[in-house]
């Protein structure tokens, strides 16, 4: 027999095998050997070491989060506190210290959102550095994996099934090396490669494995930036940022010639005292700007951030949990997410007489032959020990869309075979009695793979046609302990799952009904599914749980489910998830998934459990609900501060109200319960229309609030004369405003526990602890003369509450959420 290397039909030679010509005869004294290409080797240590001293170095800084000098900016050069700090320096000359508190508020804030973020950031780049891809790279004929920083020009980095492209390159082997391109050309079908052809970064392997050579790295590499902004902390592109955003541009546009008007009533037209007009006028600015509601949705989601680190969480993408609170359908793969990785060998049933030590051979020849096994394979090489005689010719990869692989061998005693292991119901026509079996397997949630013998060459299109079934594997998966919890919170929590995966349809439905999933009965095989979108979107609305999805399918059922209303989330960790992870709303990976998979989702789950999902979305639920309650006090101020100016301008008074009043009224019914409002648990999912839902509550309240104030303060500068009138008109105004915000917080803080309770009692006590107390009387100018007015003060507010209870109410009718 002659020994010769194998040449791959497109001019490579896979590592590490031989091809035993039977048909020849060695010369015994001279044997003939054909020329042998070698394995390439990759770079040395020296030539590593002078691309390293030449910069050729893929020096991409992917970072999870903004730089310090970023977050420092982001939160000190604002628009809002450019404003405030104007306002701020002119008050240091005109007025007392107290009434500039409003700018060591501000800095306090800022700090408090820089310290935040920091911390945020040391989360992310530490979890960022655990979930990180490792190509494994090979240097002096040497594999190992290095960062992808390390990476230089010129580097040889092998792939495998699930592996992502990380930089530009020339295929220097090939293995039936499949590569998706969909990420970068939008076309989903994978693109075979051979030795020669270029491979892109941000593509990702499906199929076969092989090694190339970077020719292109750092930022010359195709994908470098988009890369670099996929991974980069971020805190636009959603909903909730998009809407205050919006707001501020409404709430400048009305401030600019509020405040135009207001300086020229209080210099100009009154002529009063100088430094009084300017502490008025000031006092009138400083409140229309909601300046604590960026402030603290930046904080809302620094410390979300910082929470889901805790539990092993990338963000990704920040916009992510915002995403999670509105999700509404979780589409679940269960490899792998309701099913541990591992499984076990149970059962080994042989078919049509076959030998069964024959049919281990063979089984522990086939897992020989792929270089990158999957979790079914890797059950079988642990069960079945290869067989030095055998030699494998060639091999087919697991693909997901086939559902089968195979390899061709020449057997020890020089005869040669062809294999197929993989779905029974793919391998088999319908008809064949073997399904039978196969379905009662499955029926226990167990998982049955066909080993068959083909009569044809293993690259023939139809080598499954005619193949004899020789042997049925089970394998028993290992569920996830916490897996049925987990699917029962997200039906507590009017959550929809979805089991998507590609195994038998009535294995995956076993498994789901062992968890308790409602509608596992009811399984569907995906091949019967219809391709028309509406129709499809129907069939997944009836159904929970599918079989035998194809990786295409997976992104079409998204894609149906989105074009019912549906806000979408994807689990998934293998390449056969990618396309649908990347078109779900939001895509969650686990850590031990492949790097594509990791790639594209928003969410990668580094402890690899499912049962971390809850928590996401339980703080996404908590930070926008929270966010949106909050921001109605935040604007309610707005809106009555506007209001105010414009009754002052149109009346030619004195504003009531100097800065001091209104920064202890902000910081009483705003500032401090806002802050814990925001952080509290809140498990309501959250609403799409954010802009319109926070102003139908903020509108009517500042009216109320506004109306209320005014009103007081007219009636007090006719019943108040002579010297300190102005202060006892202000006092009285600042009552009412005050106990109409109050109002507002205590509805807000509605369903009530203890804590809230608690907490908008405790504001109430600081007000009118500044009332009694003679010193805090006078720093910040707060004196009730008589009782005649301040109990009409009293009343005013107490019909100002009444109609914010009636105005809400009626809101809620008209225009429901």
């Amino acid at each position: 027999m002659t020994q010769r290397a194998e040449i791959d039909g497109d001019g490579s030679e896979p590592s590490g095998r031989v091809v035993i010509d039977a048909g020849a005869e060695l010369d015994p004294v001279h044997p003939v050997k054909p020329p042998v290409r070698h394995r390439p080797v990759g770079l040395s240590a020296d030539e590593v070491a002078e691309r390293i001293a030449r910069g050729e170095v893929n020096d991409v800084p992917l970072r999870s989060s903004r730089s310090t000098v970023d977050i420092i900016r982001g939160n000190v050069f604002t628009r809002f506190n450019a404003i405030i700090g104007v306002l701020w320096v002119i008050m240091f000359f005109v007025a007392p210290f107290q009434d500039t508190l409003f700018g060591f508020v501000i800095l306090a804030n800022t700090g408090i959102g820089i310290v935040q973020e920091l911390r945020a950031k040391k989360t992310l780049d530490g979890l960022a550095v655990i979930g990180e891809a490792k190509p494994t790279v090979r240097r002096d004929g040497i594999a190992a994996e290095v960062s992808t920083s390390e990476i230089v020009l010129g580097d040889l980095i092998e792939l495998g099934p699930g592996d992502k492209v990380v930089v530009d390159g020339e295929v220097a082997e090939a293995d039936n090396l499949e590569i998706d391109e969909s990420l970068l050309t939008g076309e989903a079908d994978p693109v075979l490669k051979r030795r020669g052809d270029p491979v892109m970064s941000g593509s990702f392997v499906v199929a076969g494995s092989g090694a190339f050579t970077a020719t292109k790295v750092g930022r010359e590499a195709y994908a470098a930036q988009l890369a670099e902004e996929a991974s980069r902390f971020t805190l636009v592109h959603s909903e909730l940022r998009s809407g205050i955003s919006t707001i501020l541009k409404y709430v400048t546009w009305m401030m600019v010639p509020t405040a135009i008007g207001l300086i020229i009533s209080q210099l100009v037209v009154k002529g009063d005292n100088f430094k009084d007009s300017v502490a008025r006028t000031v006092g009138g600015i400083v409140p229309m700007i909601p300046e604590g509601l960026v402030l603290l949705t930046s904080v809302a989601f620094a410390i979300g951030v910082i929470r889901l680190g805790r539990k092993q969480c990338l963000v990704q993408e920040l916009p992510a949990i915002e995403g999670l609170a509105r999700v509404d359908v979780v589409c679940l793969d269960k490899t792998g997410t309701l099913t541990e990785g591992g499984m076990d060998v149970t059962e080994l049933r042989t078919l049509n007489g076959s030998d069964e030590a024959y049919v281990r051979t063979v089984l522990g020849a086939l897992g020989e032959s792929d270089p990158r096994p999957n979790a079914s394979l890797q059950a079988i090489i642990e069960s079945y020990p290869d067989s030095d005689e055998w030699r494998c010719i060639r091999s087919l990869p697991f693909s997901s869309a086939r559902k089968y692989s195979g390899a061709a061998f020449s057997e020890g005693d020089g005869q040669s075979s062809t294999w197929l292991l993989g779905a029974p119901d793919v391998l088999l026509p319908e008809e064949d009695p073997v399904l039978a079996d196969v379905d009662r397997l499955n029926e226990q949630g167990l998982r049955v793979l066909l080993l068959a013998r083909a009569a044809g060459e293993l690259d023939a299109p139809e080598v499954a046609a005619d193949a004899m079934p020789t042997a049925l594997v089970v394998l028993e998966q290992r569920l996830r302990p916490d897996a049925a919890d987990t699917l029962r919170y997200f039906e507590e929590q009017d959550v929809r799952t979805k089991v998507i995966s590609g195994d038998n349809a009535v294995s995956v439905g076993a498994v789901a009904g062992k968890l308790g999933l409602p509608g596992a009965a009811g399984t569907v095989d995906a091949r019967r599914l219809p391709a028309e979108r509406h129709a499809m979107a129907a069939e997944l609305d009836a159904n929970a749980v599918f079989g035998r999805v194809t990786p295409q399918q997976k992104r079409d059922m998204v894609g149906a489910l989105q074009s019912r209303g549906h806000t979408v989330a994807m689990t998934g960790d293998g390449v056969n998830d990618v396309l649908a992870l990347k078109d779900a709303d939001i895509g969650v990976s686990m850590g031990s998934g492949s790097e594509a998979t990791k790639a594209v989702a928003q969410i990668v789950l580094l402890n690899n459990s499912f049962a971390t999902l809850p928590s996401v979305v339980a703080e996404g639920r908590r930070v926008i609900g929270n966010i949106t309650r909050v921001a109605t006090l935040f604007l309610t101020k707005t809106v009555y501060s506007v209001l105010l100016a414009i009754l002052v301008v149109c009346a030619q008074v004195e504003y009531p109200f100097l800065p001091r009043h209104l920064t202890l009224l902000s910081t009483l019914t705003i500032g401090v319960p806002a802050f814990f409002l925001a952080l509290a648990p809140n498990k309501e999912r959250a609403k799409p229309h954010f802009v319109r839902r926070v102003m139908r509550y903020a509108i009517p309240a500042g009216v109320v609030a506004a109306a209320a104030t005014f009103t007081t303060y007219l009636l007090a500068r006719s019943h108040y004369s002579g010297p300190g009138a102005l202060e006892a008109e202000t006092s009285a105004a600042t009552l009412t405003l005050f106990l109409v915000a109050m109002w507002v917080l205590a509805i807000i803080a509605r369903p009530y526990t203890w804590w809230r309770l608690g907490l908008v009692l405790t504001m109430g006590l600081g007000f009118l602890v500044v009332l009694v107390v003679p010193w805090l009387q006078d720093f910040f100018a707060l004196k009730l003369v008589g009782t005649t007015m301040p109990w009409a003060a009293v009343a005013i507010a107490a019909v100002g509450a009444a109609l914010l209870e009636l105005s809400w109410r009626w809101v809620d009718r008209r225009f429901p959420a």
